[in-house]
């Protein structure tokens, strides 16, 4: 019997060719493009996710590849499963990763459970990663060919149910390929440029929309040094990430950076670049693939940003389900709220939310 996949797609190229590539499988594809995010309902520019042009760029290849063609509207999920905790997180002093969260709760769970009642075996999506079953019989994501695509490191919560339903066509391919793939067939977004920001927050002003958002206004509060004397006044403890300078507007005749804040007293600390250099993070709320859960230490490479290259470490389990990762150098602003996620070699082992820095 024929196969059935539901491809998300976002109107891009990678979805796109995603799309084209399972056809090419032999797979009874449809497409489907998931709107999370009202422009109009929160006043963001049309650039963002979820616009007209979007659902057409997606209808037109759907159309050119002979697939049914849909619009899921998930929007109400969108906003208390991402966007409702991206407004929390800031509020209590913590950087989130929106991405990894519409991941966790739209892409791979709502998006599945859909596909499921279509009668689909699988969903497809555009991500450059890979996914490989081991011979213990556990599914395992590995990061892609193109290492500068490569986004494992958003995708470090699927379950195994998830990794199981989910194909990822472009993990063996480069940008350059997949652009040239669109290109031979015509798609009308073969050239169009990828998406950088938060789909919204596309103007990357987070103060901006967490006031649009909550529709609150964020108090003034004292810069500190490391003393804790004052040294100028912040337009709100929201506004700042640790290892900002830029937009600070403090003179301190060297450069300084955000190395800490303080929420309850709407402080904002900062220091020199030396400061945000630490070597041990804790992280709970982990998933782990090779394995069902962490019972011993072990060597592994981590990052805790997405750009960043895997750093030697070991990973210690403690209780609760928490674990400790311990660096082999320091790394520059650890950030709680972010995400921690471990390697061996191309093989991910599991990810978890940053908790604390030591």
């Amino acid at each position: 019997m024929e196969k059935k996949a539901l491809i998300a797609m976002s109107g891009g190229v990678d979805s796109s060719v995603a799309a084209w590539l399972m056809k090419q499988e032999g797979f009874d594809c449809m497409g489907a493009t998931m709107r999370l995010y009202d422009n109009q309902k929160f006043n963001a520019q049309e650039s963002s996710c979820c616009s007209l042009d979007d659902v057409d760029d997606a209808r037109a290849v759907a159309y050119r590849l002979g697939m049914p063609y849909y619009v899921f509207n998930f929007t109400r999920d969108f906003e208390t499963q991402v966007m409702d905790k991206f407004v929390r997180c800031y509020e209590c002093g913590l950087t989130p990763n929106p991405c990894i969260d519409c991941n966790r709760h739209l892409k791979f769970d709502l998006l599945l459970r859909r596909a499921t009642t279509l009668g689909c075996d699988c969903i497809v999506t555009g991500h450059y990663a890979r996914i490989e079953q081991l011979s213990n019989g556990r599914y395992c994501l590995y990061t892609a060919a193109d290492a500068g695509k490569d986004q494992s490191y958003f995708l470090y919560s699927l379950t195994q149910e998830q990794l199981a339903h989910t194909r990822f066509p472009l993990g063996a391919l480069t940008k350059e390929q997949v652009r040239q793939i669109a290109g031979e067939q015509g798609f009308v977004n073969a050239r169009k440029r990828d998406s950088q920001d938060i789909c919204f927050v596309p103007d990357g002003d987070y103060v901006a929309f967490l006031e649009r958002y909550t529709q609150k206004s964020y108090l003034p509060g004292d810069f500190l040094d490391q003393q804790g004397k004052v040294v100028g006044q912040h337009r709100g403890a929201v506004g700042y990430t640790l290892g900002q300078r830029k937009g600070l507007g403090v003179a301190m005749g060297t450069p300084v950076y955000v190395c800490g804040k303080d929420m309850s007293a709407n402080t904002v600390t900062l220091g020199p670049n030396e400061s945000l250099f630490r070597t041990v993070l804790r992280a709970n709320d982990w998933n782990w693939m090779p394995f069902p859960a962490l019972d011993a230490p072990l060597a592994v490479t981590a990052k805790t940003r997405s750009r960043m290259m895997p750093q030697p470490a070991m990973v210690y389990p403690e209780e609760n389900g928490f674990a400790r990762v311990e660096f082999a150098q320091a790394q520059r602003a650890i950030t709680p709220g972010q995400a921690v996620v471990l390697y061996a070699g191309e093989q991910v082992i599991g990810g978890g939310t940053i908790t604390e820095v030591l």
